[in-house]
Formats: C-alpha cells, structure tokens, sequence
C-alpha cells in the first residue's frame, strides 16, 4: 500500500481561510497515518498475503532515516524523482526487506507521464512544465527536496493541453516552482535571443542558460492551442519578467491578465536574508512596469512573517507594501523553519511564536482592508466568468471566476433563450457567462446573469 505524501512545503490557502502555515501538522498525519497502517499489517491474516507499506514524495527523502528507524513497518521509501524505480523497489520489499531511493535527479521532468482527468465535472487544471528551483532562498527547502530546475520540452506539455482541450477542460494553469525561468533546450528549432531575461534591477546567484525554449515561446504556443481555453501560471519568480513577456499577456485574449509576483518581504534587510535578488524599490519598479503594459490587470503575492531577526520596523515595511500595491490575493504565512536550508545552517529563528501569530494577523487585516477596496471598483462592472459549479453556500446560486480569479457569486436562474423554440438555458459548469457585479467584499465578488458568452468575443470588463 503506497501512502502518497503531501507535496508543497509552503502550503497555499484561499484568501477566505488565511490562517498561519502548520507544516508539523500536515507531518504528524502521516506518522499517525503510518501507525494505522501498521496495525493493519499486524493484523493481516497470511491468507490474504502481505501487505506493503511505501511513502513517496519530498518527506520521503528530507526524513528517510527517522522514517526507516522510527517506522520499521516501512517497506518502501522512494523520493520525488524515484518513480520509475518502484517496480524494483517493489520487487525488494517482496524478499522482506526495507527498500529506499531518495535520489534527485538532474533530467527528471515527467515529461513521459500523461496525468488523468479523474474529474468529470472539473472545468480547469494544472499542467506541470518544470520541476526542481535554482534560486536557492535562504528559507526554501525545495532545492533540497526537488532538486534543480529542469523544464519539461515544448512538445510534452502542448500534447497535454490538446489532450486536455479535448476533454472540455477551460483552463489550465501552468506550473513550475519558478515557472517563468522556464527553458526548453531539448530542440533549437525556434531559438530565442540570449538577451538578459532579468527584469531590471533584479539579480541572480547563478548563472542563466542561453538558447532555446523560454517561457514567454510557452507561452505563446500554449496559448494557441485553443482560443476557448484560459490560460493561467504559478508561481513566478520576480526576476523573470522581461517586457516581452507583458507584451503576450496584453495582446492574448486567453492568457488571463492576472500576475503572482511574490513579494515574501517589504524590507530590505529581510529580503537581502532571504537572498531573494532583489530590492523592495525593484519591486515596486516592476510593479508599476506590470501595470503600465497591462491596464486592469490582477496582482496577488507570497508573503512570509516572523522570518530570522525581522524586527518590528522589517514588519511595518511588509504592511506598507500590502497598502502601496493593493493585491487582489494574498498567500500568508509564518515562517517556520526547516532542515537543510540555508537559514537552518546559517540564520537562528529567534522571532518568538507569538509575534509571529500577532504579525500574520496584522498581515491579513490589512490585506483584506485592501482587498475590499480592490473589488468595490469592480461593483457595476460586466464580468466575464468561468462557471465551475454550484456555490458552496447555496444550491440556489453558481459560482465561478473572472480574469483576475476573483471568485463571482451569482444566482442560479434561466437565461431567456433567443431561439425559435423559446425554451429558456441555463448556465453550467464550463460555460462563460456575462455577470454584472452588483457587490463584494474583500473575497468575492456578487452579481446578477445576464448571458452565455464566448472568451473570444467578450471583454473581460466592461
């Protein structure tokens, strides 16, 4: 029996549930998960054959050692990039003994592994084009867990958005741990310049590789596949947003006008610690270079509280950059630290747990004081919105997104029908529609039907 493990260290919530990072927590379910199974293993009649224990995923490798001496019923442990081993780690485990491959690799992409829709009434869906991260933040353990950055080729990912497409799926949102530093150099068909593709006044500890496939011709062919079909992508790194870049998302109708730039600081003593290559007056630079190429568009951010020596003036900075930029989504979080970073080698955690808990609530007030503001300029606006399903709240109502990914509220009734046969359609899953916003609060948006629509014919505001 294979126990899949979580995968992200820095677990995103939605904005309407804003609450501090528990990482021990997501942790302790599966030790406890693993004493149930255990128990199951204990009990298991020999008729019914044995049974095998297995972890996969990044705890596997950042734990193998306590796992395997703490949990001696363990008869398999693979990392993030052992898949393909698992035939002969099974194979192991069936002479009885403990089997284990944690190794990263410097090529793995799962560029070979097509993903299946297990969702029938999904409407959108994420496509992975690159794993691993070059970065090397001070207080990220991803490089450590998922090894370094290696991109899946052009071909792999447009076969599964087709595939996708034919499906009926309506968006799809690309992701990578830094997806905009994105680079396929497996074909040199369409080289790109070797021109810096670092947004100004941004810096990197590592070299950037020249040639090939970068994100801005991604997204570009992505983006063709199909007209009907959103496209979205997270999570950026800051450093990665030359203008050519801005210049796709504005021109392309189906590449939503929606930004994740991730701040994680206000102050530059903190960002310097967290060797994020970049200066707070950089990134209000960018910004303001985001909105100048892309009117209306929809900024929301990363943001980590309490970090090795934040003092309260560091804190006050991170507030007034929320107020200075005014997101439309926020992710927040406390920081904990974790093994293998440079921050655990380096840095001393020494921001007590209970400023940390009085940080992050200053952080969510004042987000939300701004994200009220943000959606109140949206009331009496037209709103073209994706319609996922029936609101959580209310089977009398539908919910769905806008270009920006706020979420709309609207009620479930007929739209009059300009057929002949004069029977009124109602909105599903999968269809566009046209809402007039009639309210909002720092979380949604409420609004009145007013029409079926098409991405290609219809504004996304009006």
């Amino acid at each position: 029996m294979i126990q899949k493990l979580p995968g992200p260290y820095y677990r995103r919530v939605d904005t309407s549930e804003l609450i501090p990072l528990q990482r021990e927590k997501a942790e302790q379910t599966i030790w406890n998960r693993l004493k149930q199974l255990g128990n199951m293993k204990r009990k298991r009649c020999k008729s019914q054959g044995p049974l095998r224990i297995g972890i996969l995923g990044c705890m596997a490798e950042r734990l193998k050692e306590e796992i395997l001496q703490r949990e001696k019923m363990v008869d398999i442990l693979a990392g993030p990039d052992a898949y393909r081993d698992l035939p002969r780690l099974l194979s192991v485990a069936e002479t009885g003994q403990q089997a284990a491959n944690v190794l990263l690799s410097l090529d793995e992409t799962y560029a070979d592994v097509m993903p299946v829709q297990t969702s029938s009434n999904s409407v959108s869906s994420f496509v992975s084009i690159m794993r691993g991260c070059n970065n090397m933040c001070t207080y990220c353990i991803v490089p450590f867990t998922r090894g370094r950055e290696r991109s899946r080729p052009v071909h792999s990912i447009l076969e599964e958005v087709k595939m996708l497409s034919s499906q009926g799926i309506k968006e799809v949102t690309l992701l990578g741990q830094n997806v905009n530093s994105y680079l396929d150099t497996s074909s040199l068909q369409f080289p790109t310049t070797n021109a810096s593709h670092l947004s100004r006044g941004f810096s990197t500890i590592y070299k950037p590789r020249e040639g090939g496939l970068r994100f801005v011709d991604l997204l570009d062919q992505v983006s063709s596949v199909d007209p009907e079909m959103r496209i979205r992508f997270t999570s950026p790194h800051p450093k990665d947003f030359p203008d050519e870049v801005l210049h796709l998302i504005r021109e392309r109708h189906n590449i939503c006008k929606q930004i994740h730039i991730p701040a994680q600081s206000g102050s530059d003593r903190v960002l310097e610690a967290m060797r994020r290559g970049y200066t707070r007056g950089a990134y209000l630079d960018l910004v303001q270079n985001i909105r100048e190429h892309i009117p209306g568009v929809s900024l929301s951010s990363d943001f980590i509280t309490g970090f090795c020596q934040e003092t309260e003036e560091d804190h006050q900075q991170t507030l007034s950059l929320l107020r200075d930029v005014s997101y439309n989504a926020a992710f927040l979080f406390a920081y904990s630290m974790r093994k293998k970073t440079r921050a655990f080698h380096r840095l001393k955690d020494d921001v007590p747990p209970e400023v940390k808990k009085r940080r992050l609530e200053e952080l969510i007030a004042v987000f939300r004081e701004e994200a009220e503001k943000v959606n109140q300029r949206d009331v009496g606006s037209t709103q073209l919105v994706l319609v996922e399903g029936v609101s959580k709240r209310s089977s009398l109502e539908l919910c769905g997104r806008n270009d920006g990914n706020t979420k709309v509220i609207f009620p479930d009734v007929p739209i009059a029908s300009n057929s002949s046969l004069g029977d009124d359609i109602r909105a599903r899953p999968g269809d566009y529609v046209l809402v007039k916003i009639t309210s909002s609060s720092s979380q949604s948006l409420r609004g009145r039907l007013l029409d079926l629509a098409k991405l290609q014919s219809s504004p996304a505001i009006s």
